[in-house]
């Protein structure tokens, strides 16, 4: 049975006190929507909206950048829960089977939750949500229940006290027959405190249709959302913690777990060593029995078995690592494809090039990519050695089982096996450096005078 996935991300998010939508403050690196989306990835959802509104150019043109493919619908007045579902309307025509209306701002609910949604819906009810046992219910929805069936939803401003001594509470998230979802939608009206169209009503709108209702719990920190920067930064912590177990789980060796950050499309191979302080940005795959040291970030990278970066190595996106390759301490690279067993230990930028297998970089190499205007290619074929401090101005190449002379400015090709000497001859002055310094002591001991 089909799967449809609806993600409202229309609020302001005052409480954020930022001019940037709450959506798109982000957690390990993506805006919190990205997370949203991600909950349901195992579910591959046919269809998949995101509902804007505040901020909408700035969410749309974030949203196309994450998935070109996401459908994307516009609240353009903000009335509700409800009303904005109804903005799926046309998007959703003709769909079947079970949709699920997520929230831009709660990042962390589980596949499994949500499969145990759709095991619910397959038991027989038309509208599922997912409530948490909340060890301080404050001011959230309350679930109430009857015969262990789901009766109604009431907010808290709405609730009775006896009403909200109720500790069963409602994470907003629900999962619904994509047939009749709107047909419920209509059904729901706004005489309530603020004068909006919750989503919460569905409940009662499904029981009067004679459609079953039903809830399933799940751990309360699933439900979090991000209201504040406070909360914001809860969030990060929580996705810290939970990717680091993962990690261990997985086979990987963090000798600090504490210190590593993840991002959100981290992937990390069993046998993976990874050292302390390593922070990993966007788009980075480290394959099995790769080492990553100490002090090392790396983003939008591929580290192949038996490479080993760092210490206080920064990788770049663009950057492909090849097996048994060795990047050193304080060595950059970016757009950079280095083949297997190729070294560039120490203090070098490598940018925009290609490096042979079993090349040799010596410290203080540098591919000088950037003109100004225009980024060139630097190309070093397989076994060449680059002598320490040696300039290589793109666009050039240096051939295979070729040399350059330490500190040279290579601005021309090197063919295969020969040796570039690209630096002024060496001239020896007997005498001088005595001469000039006795100079320079006699003008500063005049000036004490």
């Amino acid at each position: 049975m089909a799967t449809h996935l609806i993600v409202l991300a229309a609020g302001a998010g005052t409480r954020m006190k930022s001019d940037l939508p709450k959506v798109l403050h982000e957690v390990a690196h993506a805006p919190l929507f990205v997370h949203a989306l991600g909950s349901a990835a195992d579910l591959s959802p046919e269809r998949r909206i995101l509902v804007a509104g505040h901020g909408a150019d700035a969410v749309k043109k974030a949203a196309r950048s994450h998935d070109p493919a996401l459908d994307i619908v516009i609240q353009s007045q903000q009335r509700g829960t409800a009303h904005a579902v109804a903005q799926a309307r046309e998007a959703m025509a003709g769909a079947t089977g079970d949709v699920f209306v997520l929230y831009g701002d709660t990042p962390f609910i589980r596949p499994e939750t949500l499969r145990a949604m759709v095991q619910a819906r397959r038991d027989g009810a038309g509208i599922v949500v997912l409530g948490f046992e909340a060890a301080d219910p404050g001011r959230y929805g309350r679930l109430l229940l009857r015969d262990g069936r789901l009766e109604r939803i009431v907010e808290y401003k709405d609730a009775t006290d006896e009403e909200r001594s109720v500790t069963l509470c409602n994470s907003g998230v629900i999962c619904a027959d994509a047939e009749r979802l709107f047909e419920l939608i209509d059904r729901i009206g706004n005489d309530n405190a603020s004068g909006e169209y919750y989503l919460t009503d569905i409940v009662a709108a499904a029981r009067e249709a004679g459609l079953g209702t039903a809830a399933v719990t799940c751990d309360e920190a699933e439900t979090m959302g991000v209201n504040t920067r406070a909360e914001l930064a809860r969030a990060e912590a929580l996705f810290q913690a939970r990717a680091r177990e993962a990690a261990l789980g997985a086979g990987v060796t963090l000798t600090a777990p504490e210190t590593v950050h993840f991002a959100y499309d981290t992937r990390v191979a069993q046998d993976v060593t990874i050292e302390p302080h390593v922070i990993f940005g966007p788009g980075v795959t480290i394959e099995s029995g790769a080492r990553i040291r100490a002090f090392s970030h790396l983003e939008g990278a591929r580290v192949a078995g038996g490479a080993v970066i760092g210490p206080y190595a920064r990788l770049r996106p663009g950057t492909d690592i090849a097996e048994r390759v060795r990047i050193g301490n304080f060595v950059e690279t970016k757009n950079a494809r280095i083949h297997d067993g190729a070294k560039v230990n120490h203090l070098s930028y490598v940018g925009d090039a290609e490096i042979g297998a079993a090349a040799n970089l010596g410290a203080g190499t540098i591919t000088c990519n950037y003109d100004g205007v225009f980024k060139h290619r630097t190309t070093i074929g397989d076994n060449a050695f680059i002598g320490s401090n040696t300039m290589l101005v793109a666009p050039v190449s240096v051939g295979r089982d070729a040399m350059t002379a330490s500190g040279s400015v290579v601005t021309m090709d090197v063919p295969d096996g020969a040796m570039a000497v690209a630096r002024a001859r060496q001239q020896n002055k007997d005498g001088f450096a005595r001469r000039f310094m006795d100079r320079l002591r006699a003008a500063k001991n005049k000036d004490r005078i």
